[in-house]
């Protein structure tokens, strides 16, 4: 009798272990300087049932656009998008209580900054109307420090509008953390920097891949492998398959996220891959306002499967949920978070009729609680 005792107390455990696991931190920013919001923004999200709930907000800080999550869940680091005033802030990130605590802010001392990522000792950003990418070093308390590495671009493209000069738009990491891609939408180029994370200055420039020019580089995500990179450009929605060695790329194939004889407006603008890497999914904003959906082929390549509404104004940002069930687009225009649920087998998505409404979501990361 004793015995059967003892393994309930365990049968309970790994139940309540089970039911915590479909729990998720869903971190939001925002556009908050046209509304009353402090800017970053706490729910719990339950992966199984798409159902959600306010934790909290974050200190106030100006339009933090993006932001990344440490490796260690303990911190968290946004770009302040304010014109010439640009900066990063840092956070301390109880991922328990769901609470952020503000830490210090840093100027980019580059315009416009509105990307960003981190490894173990620096945080990176893509700054737009700089055309630069700034380093900052991670101090002892997750704190950073002040600017220490700014590598400036040049050159610009054929949309005299749009591509004028250099326009930094995302940097992220190779699969293998070797490598540093950074993005100009201004120039149609794909910078690789070999990441020393142990010198003075991390980035070293070690190739400049030319794309299609007028496309407008803007997104980028890896195969888990690192050996495929997939591009989504802004100006003409072209969607393109690469190789990646080295920090080259090769073209493999192009789709597009356009409609076949969509003669709307469009600006192409984030693209991920579902946790499984059988499917591919990129927003289109302006008149478009919808998502594609493409399936991953064994070699790589992309079949198209659906384009739907994403039915709100301006997807510029979404994200898949660790378990794959949802995929939630944040829309900086109408102000929502749209939930739809993901069928695993076809890649289609579905509208849950779920709704977060909050201001100008343009920023949404998971998180273990």
């Amino acid at each position: 009798m004793r015995k059967t005792l003892s393994v309930v107390p365990l049968l309970l455990c790994g139940f309540f272990m089970q039911a915590q696991s479909t729990k998720y931190n869903l971190i939001i920013g925002a556009f908050n300087a046209q509304c009353d919001s402090n800017g970053v923004s706490i729910y719990e999200f339950n992966s199984e049932t798409g159902d959600f709930k306010f934790r909290s907000e974050s200190e106030k800080i100006v339009n933090p656009s993006f932001l990344t999550v440490s490796s260690d869940n303990k911190f968290v680091y946004t770009v302040n998008s304010d014109n010439a005033n640009g900066a990063v802030t840092a956070f301390g990130y109880d991922s328990k209580a769901g609470k952020l605590n503000l830490l210090n802010q840093q100027k980019t001392t580059s315009a416009d900054p509105c990307y960003i990522t981190d490894d173990d000792k620096f945080v990176y950003t893509a700054n737009y109307g700089g055309g630069s990418i700034t380093a900052f070093e991670k101090n002892n308390d997750g704190s950073l420090s002040a600017v220490k590495q700014l590598e400036q671009h040049i050159g610009k493209g054929p949309n005299v509008v749009r591509q004028e000069k250099a326009h930094l738009h995302m940097v992220q990491f190779s699969p293998d953390k070797k490598y540093l891609l950074g993005t100009d939408l201004g120039s149609d180029k794909v910078y690789s920097y070999v990441v020393n994370a142990d010198e003075e200055k991390p980035l070293e420039l070690k190739v400049a891949n030319d794309i299609k020019s007028g496309s407008g580089p803007r997104h980028f995500v890896f195969s888990k492998n690192g050996k495929k990179l997939y591009l989504l450009h802004e100006l003409d929605g072209t969607l393109s398959v690469f190789n990646f060695k080295k920090g080259k790329l090769s073209l493999k194939q192009e789709q597009t996220v356009l409609a076949p004889g969509f003669e709307g407006e469009f600006s192409a603008a984030d693209i991920h891959i579902s946790p499984d890497e059988k499917f591919l999914y990129a927003t289109n904003r302006a008149v478009a306002n919808d998502i594609s959906c493409f399936k991953i082929l064994k070699n790589g390549n992309l079949e198209f499967v659906e384009r739907i509404s994403t039915q709100g104004d301006g997807p510029r940002n979404f994200a898949i949920d660790p378990t794959g069930n949802f995929l939630l687009i944040g829309h900086q225009y109408t102000n929502t978070v749209i939930i739809f649920k993901r069928d695993k087998e076809t890649g289609k998505l579905t509208d849950t009729g779920k709704k977060i409404e909050l201001c100008s979501p343009v920023c949404l990361v998971f998180t273990e609680i």
